[in-house]
């Protein structure tokens, strides 16, 4: 697990009802029993904290010491400048307390004029893992101050040394650090510490995985994804149009290729549509498709594509060639399903549900949620590519890890929302994602957005209802 996850965990548990006033109270309440612990009661203990978070537990873990223990809290920085509501309520706290001594210092120059002998136990809550680069003043001080003391003091730092990994940083003992491991802390001791979070939290997706998801990267167009889209037929031109709209609330810039005879439906300033000569695609077709695939950052390709011989031919043959991310759905399924060794050395996410699959694989992913985790696994690891197997509760795995996702209702039973959620995926490829985040995070805002118009409709509405929604969606994710 990486540092990232530490925020995305944050979030979902948030969305599951789980406060950040309780993960702090378990992160600092977690450090007082690890100090006890190794060191026993009586002791005499200072306590560092900066004013973001991890000094937030620093005042929690001051407070549950405090019974047993003498401590004394040092703020390194202004208290007007303690940021979360959660460390703003500890603080509160702290200040009403009479048996916890309070110094407060934003000068340099007292830390340097401090004296920690005597203390057992000096705690370290001055920064957490969100810092960057080497520290500046007061923190500077405060860690140089505590250094001092290494070796002739117990020194425990809050989730990892303050200033890690620059070369201005904590000396500790040890770090209590929370819930898991991370991979990017070496070279000094942990402690891990459970804070509540629930194992759900490993597979379950939420708003924190779709944050990280949906970040930009440029600020001139075309910088943030350009998506192609093969698909329609003479029998079908709605199912790309819903894939093409939906991610054009996503990326910069959507092409839309489709056969001439349905394209000619469609009018639309926010799709750019690339006619191909006749009522279906064919293998004639390829170079060209191939050229267009070149200019984007990610393709989907299938919907309403049909199944005509020809146009089969023309899906494998681009899949076997195409050198970009690929969403294959619908009619693309039943393509490959025929060749599967087409997918070999490809990036790629299947989209089936329940029937697709059985016609992809052979057989039916029944059984329990973990039953048919299972068994996506195992067909994702066996194909090299990612699988989102669509259901009342979607599941999706790269072969090596599995997510699940719970948003979505009834109503989304209705043709079309399964192009809508290709768009999102397809979308979420282009802006840079993995094919299993954009997979998990795409069923997630597809849900969402159905979620939203069941609250408004009811039960009964049309995919382009859920299209709409789609800006929506976004804009509570980044402000959530």
């Amino acid at each position: 697990m990486k540092i990232e996850d530490v925020y995305v965990w944050d979030i979902n548990a948030k969305w599951l009802g789980i406060s950040p006033f309780q993960l702090m109270e378990n992160a600092g309440a977690d450090v007082a029993r690890v100090i006890e612990e190794k060191f026993g009661k009586g002791l005499k203990v200072a306590i560092f904290s900066g004013t973001g978070n991890n000094g937030g537990d620093g005042f929690v873990a001051a407070r549950h010491l405090s019974f047993e223990n003498e401590v004394i809290l040092f703020l390194i920085g202004d208290e007007a400048k303690i940021r979360s509501e959660e460390a703003k309520h500890n603080w509160e706290i702290l200040k009403k307390l009479d048996f916890i001594k309070i110094k407060t210092t934003k000068d340099s120059s007292q830390i340097k004029e401090l004296s920690l002998k005597g203390f057992d136990v000096i705690v370290d809550a001055l920064l957490g893992a969100g810092t960057k680069g080497e520290p500046r003043e007061p923190i500077k001080s405060a860690i140089e101050k505590i250094n001092e003391y290494s070796g002739k003091t117990k020194i425990v730092s809050i989730d990892l040394p303050s200033g890690y990994p620059s070369k201005v940083c904590v000396k500790c003992d040890f770090a209590v650090t929370f819930q898991w491991d991370k991979e990017e802390y070496d070279g000094f001791e942990r402690i891990v510490a459970k804070i509540g979070y629930p194992k759900e939290l490993y597979h379950l997706v939420g708003p924190g995985d779709a944050k990280f998801a949906l970040r930009k990267k440029g600020e001139h167009k075309g910088q943030n994804g350009k998506l192609l889209i093969l698909g329609g037929s003479e029998d079908y031109f709605g199912a790309p149009y819903l894939a093409a709209k939906a991610a054009s609330y996503m990326v910069d810039l959507v092409y839309l290729a489709m056969p001439e005879y349905s394209a000619r439906r469609i009018s639309d300033p926010d799709v750019i549509l690339r006619p191909f000569e006749g009522k279906n695609f064919s293998i004639e077709h390829l170079e060209r498709a191939l050229e267009l695939s070149k200019v984007v950052d990610a393709v989907i390709i299938g919907p309403g594509i049909g199944r005509k011989e020809d146009t089969n031919e023309l899906v494998r043959e681009f899949i076997k060639s195409c050198e970009k991310p690929m969403v294959i759905d619908a009619d693309a399924l039943k393509s490959i399903a025929e060749d599967l060794n087409a997918l070999k050395g490809k990036s790629f996410v299947l989209t089936p549900h329940a029937g697709e699959f059985k016609i992809l694989f052979g057989e039916e992913p029944g059984g329990s949620l973990e039953k048919k985790a299972k068994r996506v696994m195992e067909k994702a690891q066996e194909t090299g590519g990612t699988i989102l197997l669509k259901g009342a509760y979607d599941i999706i795995s790269d072969g090596k890890a599995w997510k699940y996702n719970k948003t979505g209702n009834k109503g989304m039973t209705t043709g079309g929302t399964g192009d809508v959620l290709s768009g999102v995926v397809g979308a979420l490829l282009a802006l840079g994602n993995t094919p299993l985040k954009a997979a998990s995070v795409g069923a997630f805002l597809n849900g969402l957005a159905g979620d939203m118009v069941k609250e408004e409709m009811g039960e009964n509405f049309t995919a382009m209802e859920v299209v709409k929604k789609v800006p929506f969606v976004v804009k509570w994710i980044l402000e959530f």
